[in-house]
């Protein structure tokens, strides 16, 4: 910290630190359990007992078999593996070639979806309400039986944090032996992620969202259901997956999931608080503020709060905070130098040019008070500049 400036991380849903745990878990891969873990001598068989280890690890939180994981690149992989898996093999066996994502997705699935329909499959794109929920009664309206081959709405929405009601949907999309993938990418270490429970098909993860290594994820596949693979060569992940192991990456993801999920109760308690203290000293310091997404506590991320000001431009306002050792954004960190509204908060309704001013404030575990305090104390003032220096050029 230089002089009262301090520097505060709010940027959580774009990526989050390793934890030094984890760290500390993935080191021995580097340095003594380094082998190829397809191979069959002793180096070999001890890495390939680590990813072992880890998948049961996992599987466990996820109340799965260890088989229907498949290890990934990371979320966008999973994503593409999802659904460009399910698309391919349910025209090959003439499933039907119709899929069904939400208007608000990811753009892993929005643009895979785009390429999809490039190559002739049908695709359907599920409204939102202002809110960001989908209604249930539109995913029924939508589907068209023994032609709809996959449905892929995401758990938590990247931008707004909203929750979808995936229990009603799964139950829908079932009635009518649809699969159902789920992009789970903002919920691990918030949300439950038993799969049964959640009555999803599939689901991605990807470990740098939860204090786990970049270049890593995984796809959920329940047993029984199949896909046309997209990654060829090798028969690793029991040929699914094709490519050398990530054998630190998959130890340290397994790793992080776990203290996540150990931290969840409390950890959402925490960031609730520190999440509605932030939300209540926008609302009363800065005039001319929209919330963005549901208000509803058990419908949104507890690390959540995405806001729009009226008469600002995003791109200033995010160098702005910078500049006062504030990190924030706007929207997806994949979205990064588009002009362009977010997606999410046309899909909503939202005003373009409150749009062009929106803020994506995401809290996480080293969030603290004094954090919340000081962007309290500046935030207010960089905005009140702004709009002035706006109406000064305007006068």
């Amino acid at each position: 910290m230089a002089g009262n400036k301090r520097e505060v991380y709010l940027d959580y849903a774009a990526t989050t630190p390793v934890d030094p745990a984890v760290v500390e878990a993935m080191l021995p891969i580097f340095s003594t359990d380094w082998g190829n873990a397809s191979a069959l001598y002793h180096k070999g068989r001890v890495a390939n007992q680590r990813i072992t280890e880890a998948r049961e690890q996992i599987a466990l939180i996820l109340g799965c078999t260890p088989g229907e994981l498949i290890f990934t690149g990371g979320g966008t992989e999973s994503d593409n593996l999802a659904l460009k898996g399910a698309a391919e093999y349910g025209l090959k066996k003439g499933l039907g070639n119709h899929l069904i994502v939400s208007a608000f997705e990811h753009h892993a699935v929005l643009h895979t979806a785009a390429y999809l329909k490039e190559k002739g499959f049908e695709i359907t794109f599920l409204p939102v309400n202002q809110d960001g929920l989908i209604d249930p009664a539109e995913v029924q309206r939508a589907i068209i039986p023994r032609k709809t081959s996959l449905l892929s709405v995401m758990y938590a929405n990247n931008e707004i944090g909203t929750i979808q009601p995936l229990g009603e949907i799964s139950r829908i999309a079932h009635q009518y032996n649809v699969p159902f993938h789920t992009d789970a990418v903002q919920a691990a270490g918030q949300l439950p992620l038993k799969v049964r429970e959640l009555g999803v098909d599939m689901l991605s993860l990807s470990a740098h969202k939860f204090y786990g290594p970049k270049g890593v994820g995984l796809l959920y596949l329940r047993q029984g259901l199949q896909l046309a693979w997209q990654q060829l060569g090798g028969s690793q992940e029991r040929k699914r997956r094709a490519g050398t192991e990530n054998v630190p990456g998959i130890v340290g993801m397994a790793k992080a999931l776990t203290l996540a999920e150990e931290k969840r109760p409390q950890e959402t308690l925490r960031l609730v608080g520190l999440r509605d203290r932030l939300l209540q000293g926008i609302m009363s310091q800065i005039p001319g503020t929209t919330v963005n997404g549901t208000l509803d506590p058990t419908r949104r991320l507890v690390n959540n709060l995405n806001v729009s000001f009226e008469g600002i431009d995003s791109e200033g306002l995010l160098q702005a905070l910078d500049l006062q050792g504030i990190a924030a954004s706007n929207g997806s960190a994949c979205n990064v130098g588009s002009i362009e509204p977010s997606h999410v908060i046309r899909a909503i309704g939202g005003v373009e040019n409150s749009a062009a001013g929106t803020l994506r404030l995401t809290l996480g575990k080293d969030t603290s008070d004094e954090d919340i305090e000081y962007v309290l104390e500046k935030l207010p003032l960089v905005v009140s500049r702004m709009r002035a220096l706006k109406q000064s050029s305007f006068a």
